[in-house]
């Protein structure tokens, strides 16, 4: 029998993404696209004197993996830099491929496994991450 696609915990993750909300200052924009599974990602930051992460808002079209991949990288980033979010990108696309046993350091990034053998969800995946650092790139 095969596991089912969502876990419980993937499918609560998903349902307490935020709403986007207005920033009191918004640094750095960026929105990008999934190009296999079409997800998109939409993010806005503001950051602090020392470049990094003070507040973000996103709005995401994505799947449940993509939706809970977008909960979990907002709760880690505030307080976050460029390079820290650039690492978290690379552990987790090397993690998702296969090249690395542990997810990385992110916090809850773990409950993302059962994605490990659907690789046409890891795009959806890295996207909220991939659009963060657009964005943090955007402002600088």
């Amino acid at each position: 029998m095969n596991a089912p696609l969502y876990t419980t915990e993937i499918l609560r993750l998903a349902a307490s993404l935020d709403e986007p909300r207005r920033l009191e200052r918004e640094d750095g924009r960026a929105e990008m696209r999934s190009p296999t599974c079409g997800s998109t990602v939409e993010v806005a930051v503001q950051l602090d004197r020392r470049k990094r992460i003070l507040g973000l808002s996103q709005r995401v079209h994505a799947c449940a993996f993509g939706q809970a991949s977008a909960t979990l990288m907002e709760r880690g980033a505030i307080g976050r830099g460029r390079d820290e979010i650039a690492e978290a990108l690379t552990s987790l696309t090397v993690w998702l491929a296969g090249e690395r046993e542990d997810p990385g350091h992110w916090p809850g990034i773990g409950a993302l496994t059962p994605a490990i053998p659907r690789k046409s969800r890891h795009g959806a995946i890295i996207l909220p991450f991939r659009a963060l650092l657009a964005a943090i790139e955007s402002a600088e």
